[in-house]
This record gives structure tokens, C-alpha cells and sequence, in this order.
């Protein structure tokens, strides 16, 4: 079947596909160590990289391109292009971005060595916040143990942690850009573990506070390179559904370990728990070594491997894992320059820097803030909280997680029935902006959810009316995330590192400041006033910012998008 490619963002005027056929006409043959390309599939250059340039609007319905693409189109790329347009399995889907014909190409991997990599990554997503949420479980232990508070153990080592788990991504997307995502991976958590093995036998504070900060630091790469893995991996229309598992991951990690070890710290010592956070972090090196792959592919290169593979499969499988595959690819990769300065580049875009924002404050308040806070207010006498035991505080703590489980099931089946209606109303065109709709549904999910826990907190109602408001924030947190994560991404296609950073740093840097204002506040002015300014800031932010993005947002991607 022959379908016309869409024609080109008019913000991008490159040499044209004929001009760079008749340069390179005597070439014969484009070699890769893993297979060979022909010349005549050159001019499959533009096709490879046009998801990149028009950024946030692709034609994914086949039956609706054929009446809404232009004649420009047909005569830029002509009808032999249009022929080889690759569809989804059932023909109903075109793929962005377009497979190359390399074996090589992620995209071209099997279903079950794609699934293998997803789940290596989502087990090494849910460690950064994981090992932060062991302090919380051990937070009272701690206390003990250095003859200290349980707010000066708050604020710092939980607090710094979280803050540095913020900049972690960031510096890592730097190393992966030249790198790539397998070397930076396994490095970040060998370094983590063992900076986590000094958490375990810390002998002061201080010692142990240091430990954790760097914990934090370099265990937070699988965060930036989670995004990396699903698109390199998964055409666009699978994308959301496959960032809702990876996700999930990580929203669920900051309660695992509390509601884990929060049972075993109320009858021995905190050290057993990062000991065994510690076998948890050697768990996933082992996977991340045996099974992990290099998932980087430049499909918009005319050699995407120029460099040749050693005969041993187990070499070059070790020099990958190791870095030595990674230094040698620096020099076709990003420039030191530009992988230093692309965050800085990115953030100040303002289809971005407003839903960051929303982001930040939305997580940070839902999440982070609730994840270090709530076991104070459940620990505090009436009329402040529930004066729970440490037992019956890790029994909670199994509530967000299934808010989250919930909310990953929600958001599996509802992002696509979205996209796809909204897809099916625009003719067969996708707009970036479409990912947005789900957090109106998000955002009355958060409002009731924090109206609810506060009043509970407020006038200690029943367990169970905690349960519901604690529950109902965290599916609105899941579908909120995944839908903004999924924005940013159709609308930054070349920077899904430094989206997965920004996003991070957004909404760990919302969530840091919590843990020193809203204990106090709730004490002093109640926890329903407390709960229910930080769920009107949000849903402020959230009328200021969204429909504007819905509105302007193609206008803005045309004049502020990377190409």
C-alpha cells in the first residue's frame, strides 16, 4: 500500500533529498557491520528523521493520509518514498519513528527482547527513590540511634537527598548523550550500591548523611534513561502505554520501601533494611549487566554503527556494558558543548517551562511531599494526627501503592482511547497538545483527594477516609505524570534525555521544600487549610497553563521547538 508522506514543518528548510542523491550518486553501497545499505535508500534520510522536524504533528491514521497530505508532499518525496512507508502489524498505524531495515534497529527487535529491556529499566527506575524512602521506614530507628529527632533526620538527610536526586539526571544526560545508555546505567548503580552499603554500616550521622546524598545522586540515571529506552524502543503510538509501566516504577518506589521495611525497622535495626535495599541495588546491577543493551540508534546517520564490531559476541558485549563501545562512538555523538548546555537550552521553551512548573508543584506536593510528611502527621498525637505505631505506619503506606497500581491501570487503556478519538477527530493528525486532555480528569481526582486527607488529618476521621483521600491524589499523581511526561516527549523528539532531566528536576525540586513547611503549617493552621491551598495551587496552575498549551501550543512548537 502507497502512502503519501505528510508534508514538512514549514519552519524547516533543509538541502533538498535530490540535491544530497546527486552529491553521493557515485557512491555505490552504505555499509553498517550489520548489514548493507544501498544507495537508493538514502533519500530514506529525510524520512528517518521526519517524526524530529515536525515535532508534536505526525500522520498516524494510513486511511486518513491518503485525503489530508499535501501535493507538496507527494513532489518533495515523491511516490517511490511513499511506497515505503512502514504501517503497525494490522495496517492501521503509521509508525514513527520509520524502522530502517537494519536488524539492529530497536525498532526492529522482538517483542520479547524489547520486554526484557522495559523491565531492566523500570527495576533499575524504582531504586533512586526507593533507597530515599528507606529513611523514611527508618526514620525513628535513626533517631535512636544518633541521638537525634526525627526532623533533624528529616531535614538533613531526606531533604538533601531528595534534593540532590534532582541533579543526578541531569549531570547523567550529559554522560549518556556521549556514551550512551547502557555504560551510564550500570556505573550510576554500581556507585550507588555502594555509596548504599556506607548508608548500612554508617557509624554517625554524618558519615551517613554524606552516604545517602551520593546514594541519591548517581542512582538517579535509570530516571533520565527510562524515557531514552522507550523511544528508542517503541514507535509513537505505543509510547504512552509503555511509559505508564516505567513510571509507575518510580511513583511506586518512595512507598515500597516504607511500607517494607517499616515493619522490619519497628522490631530490629534500620541497618537490615538498607542491607537489604542494598541486595535489592545488587539485584538490578546483575540484571543491568547480564540482560541490559545499548539501545541508542542514530537512524538519521548514513552508517548508524561506523565503527566495527569485535568477532566475539562476549567482547563486544563487554566493552559495551563497560563504556569502551561508548568511548569510541563519542566522536559521531554530541559534542561536549552541546550536551553540557542542552538542558539549559531546552528549559526556558515556553510550551515547556509552563508545564514544568504545573508538574513540579503537582508531584511534588502529591508524591515527594507526601512520602516524607506522612509518617510525621501519622506518628503525632491527636489532634495533629493518629498517633499510629511504626507497625501500623507501614501498614499505610500500602495505600499509595495501590492508588498508583490503580492509577497505571487506568492510564493504560484510557491514554490511548484518548489519543485515538482525539486522532480520529483531527482526520488522522495527532497533535502533540492531545496528550494534555487526561489531566482534566486528573486534576478533580487531586482536589478530592487532598480536600479528603486533610480533613481526615484535621479531625481524624476513619482510617478508611485517609485511605480514599491518600488513594484518589496518587491515580490522579500516576495520570498526570505519564501524560506530561508523553507532551514533552512528542514535542522534543531529539531530547527525550533531557526531557526525562527536566522533568525530574521539576518535580523533585517541588517536592524538597515540602517536608520543611507543611508539618509546621498543619500544626499551626490545620491540615485541611494546609492540603487544600496546595491542591487549589495546582489546580490554579493548572487553568493558567493547560488550555493555553491546548490553544497555542502548535503555534508554539513552531516557533520555539529544537530542530
Amino acid at each position: 500500500m502507497a502512502f503519501p508522506l505528510p508534508a514538512r514543518s514549514t519552519t524547516f528548510n533543509p538541502e533538498s533529498p535530490t540535491a544530497f542523491l546527486d552529491e553521493k550518486a557515485d557512491e555505490s553501497k552504505l555499509e553498517t557491520a550489520s548489514y548493507k545499505r544501498p544507495v537508493s535508500d538514502a533519500d530514506m534520510f529525510e524520512l528517518f528523521s521526519y517524526h524530529e522536524r515536525n515535532a508534536g504533528r505526525l500522520v498516524v491514521d494510513p486511511k486518513q493520509a491518503l485525503q489530508t497530505v499535501s501535493l507538496e508532499a507527494r513532489l518533495e518525496f515523491g511516490d517511490e518514498i511513499a511506497k515505503k512507508l512502514k504501517l503497525s502489524e494490522d495496517g492501521t498505524v503509521v509508525l514513527w519513528p520509520q524502522p530502517t531495515n537494519d536488524p539492529e534497529d530497536p525498532q526492529n527487535w522482538s517483542t520479547a527482547r524489547k520486554s526484557m529491556q522495559l523491565f531492566v529499566i523500570t527495576l533499575a527506575a524504582i531504586v533512586p527513590d526507593f533507597d530515599s524512602g528507606i529513611g523514611v521506614a527508618a526514620i525513628y530507628g535513626l533517631a535512636r540511634q544518633y541521638d537525634s529527632t526525627t526532623g533533624e533526620i528529616n531535614n538533613l538527610t531526606s531533604n538533601w537527598s531528595i534534593f540532590l536526586l534532582a541533579w543526578g539526571c541531569v549531570f547523567a544526560v550529559m554522560l549518556i548523550r556521549r556514551f550512551g545508555r547502557l555504560p551510564v546505567l550500570f556505573w550510576s548503580q554500581v556507585l550507588a550500591l555502594g555509596f548504599l552499603l556506607g548508608c548500612t554500616f554508617s557509624p554517625n550521622l554524618a558519615t551517613f548523611t554524606a552516604m545517602r546524598c551520593l546514594t541519591a545522586f548517581f542512582g538517579t540515571c535509570p530516571q533520565a534513561a527510562g524515557l531514552y529506552t522507550v523511544t528508542d524502543m517503541y514507535p509513537f503510538h505505543l509510547q504512552a502505554r509503555k511509559l505508564n509501566i516505567w513510571t509507575m516504577g518510580f511513583l511506586v518506589s518512595p512507598f515500597l520501601s516504607p511500607f517494607l521495611f517499616g515493619f522490619l525497622c519497628a522490631r530490629t535495626s534500620w541497618r537490615w533494611a538498607y542491607g537489604i535495599g542494598s541486595i535489592y541495588g545488587a539485584i538490578v546491577v546483575f540484571f543491568i549487566a547480564v540482560f541490559g543493551e545499548e539501545t541508542m540508534y542514530d537512524r538519521t546517520l548514513r552508517n548508524p554503527t561506523p565503527i566495527r564490531r569485535p568477532k566475539s559476541r562476549l567482547r563486544y558485549r563487554l566493552e559495551t556494558l563497560v563504556g569502551v563501545t561508548g568511548l569510541k562512538m563519542a566522536r559521531y555523538r554530541a559534542s561536549w558543548r552541546d550536551a553540557v548546555l542542552a538542558c539549559a537550552d531546552l528549559i526556558w521553551r515556553p510550551h515547556l517551562l509552563g508545564i514544568l512548573l504545573f508538574e513540579g508543584l503537582a508531584f511534588g506536593f502529591s508524591s515527594v511531599g507526601l512520602n516524607t510528611t506522612m509518617v510525621v502527621f501519622l506518628g503525632l498525637p491527636p489532634p495533629n494526627g493518629y498517633g499510629f505505631s511504626e507497625i501500623a505506619i507501614a501498614g499505610t503506606y500500602g495505600t499509595p501503592i495501590v492508588g498508583v497500581l490503580l492509577g497505571e491501570l487506568l492510564g493504560r487503556y484510557f491514554n490511548d482511547w484518548v489519543m485515538n478519538f482525539c486522532v480520529r477527530r483531527n482526520k488522522g493528525v495527532f497533535e502533540a497538545e492531545m496528550r494534555l486532555w487526561t489531566i482534566y480528569i486528573a486534576v478533580p481526582l487531586y482536589i478530592c483527594g487532598f480536600v479528603v486527607l486533610g480533613a481526615a488529618l484535621q479531625e481524624t476521621l476513619s482510617i478508611g477516609a485517609l485511605v480514599m483521600g491518600w488513594g484518589i491524589a496518587m491515580v490522579s499523581n500516576m495520570i498526570c505524570t505519564v501524560a506530561v511526561y508523553a507532551y514533552c516527549n512528542d514535542c522534543f523528539p531529539t531530547r527525550q534525555g533531557e526531557i526525562a532531566a527536566l522533568i525530574n528536576f521539576a518535580r523533585t525540586m517541588g517536592g524538597f521544600s515540602v517536608a520543611y513547611f507543611q508539618v509546621p503549617w498543619a500544626e499551626k493552621s490545620g491540615a485541611l487549610q494546609t492540603f487544600g491551598v496546595e491542591a487549589a495551587i495546582v489546580t490554579g496552575l493548572f487553568i493558567i497553563i493547560v488550555p493555553v498549551l491546548q490553544l497555542k501550543g502548535s503555534y508554539l512548537r513552531r516557533r520555539f521547538s529544537i530542530l
